[in-house]
């Protein structure tokens, strides 16, 4: 099955999508998206600072470094 954005759960057949996607509009279905951090056992805290890790190690890099990365990981995509 599918998943959303948000790692919801989606029917696979346009149909019944769009009748997922009613049913929730009016009401009929709530719109849930799963267990969140806190009830998987994951500390916020280190969810939070997770989320931030690869603005701040952008950020700590040179552009020539970042340049490097960047070239390396699309020659890798490209190799398969």
């Amino acid at each position: 099955m599918p998943r959303g954005p948000k790692g919801e759960q989606r029917p696979a057949d346009v149909i019944g999508n769009a009748v997922k996607i009613m049913r929730i509009a009016t009401g009929e279905e709530s719109e849930d998206y799963g267990p969140s951090p806190a009830a998987q056992g994951k500390d916020p805290s280190a969810v939070a600072l997770g989320k931030k890790g690869g603005a701040a190690r952008a950020k700590g890099l040179s552009a020539a470094r970042r340049k490097a990365i960047a070239k390396a990981a699309a020659k890798e995509r490209w190799r398969r």
